[in-house]
């Protein structure tokens, strides 16, 4: 991809919870704050979470929009924000909530990089254990994220 879809300053971490609603609320500020959507793409990630859940296992969780919702995405971009008191995903225990805005077809490989980061227990435990989100951020990058 030409251009970083991640920056620092889109990565967070909260001591605290949030609820699953707050969380994705969050993802979409995030995103729209770095300049990748529109103010609507929120609604779009609800819309999508009423049809399929976007709880993946191992603690994390993608919000994104729907197909039909594209038009809200002006470039592709990430969040990515670790709450450490977790947030309830529909019963499931998240930690990780990470944003997607796919331009085009790029939603597909964004996905599937953090699919592989996040299948690897160890990954996942050195995701949890970083300190600072300069941390957090260079552990996802060196994913290839």
């Amino acid at each position: 991809m030409a251009r970083e879809v991640l920056s620092i300053g889109q990565v967070r971490i909260h001591s605290g919870s949030a609820s699953k609603e707050e969380a994705m609320k969050e993802a979409a500020d995030i995103l729209q704050a770095a300049g990748a959507v529109t103010g609507a793409y929120y609604d779009a990630m609800l819309q999508r979470e009423q049809t399929v859940s976007t709880y993946m296992g191992n603690e994390l969780a993608i919000p994104h929009g729907t197909n039909e919702t594209k038009g809200e995405i002006l470039e592709s971009a990430l969040s990515v924000v670790r709450y450490d008191g977790g947030v309830d995903w529909d019963g499931n225990p998240v930690t990780f909530v990470v944003g997607i805005a796919g331009k085009g077809d790029e939603h597909l490989e964004i996905l599937s990089q953090i699919a592989i980061l996040f299948s690897d227990e160890d990954d996942v435990a050195r995701l949890k254990a970083a300190q600072t989100p300069e941390e957090l951020f260079g552990l996802v990058s060196a994913a290839g994220v």
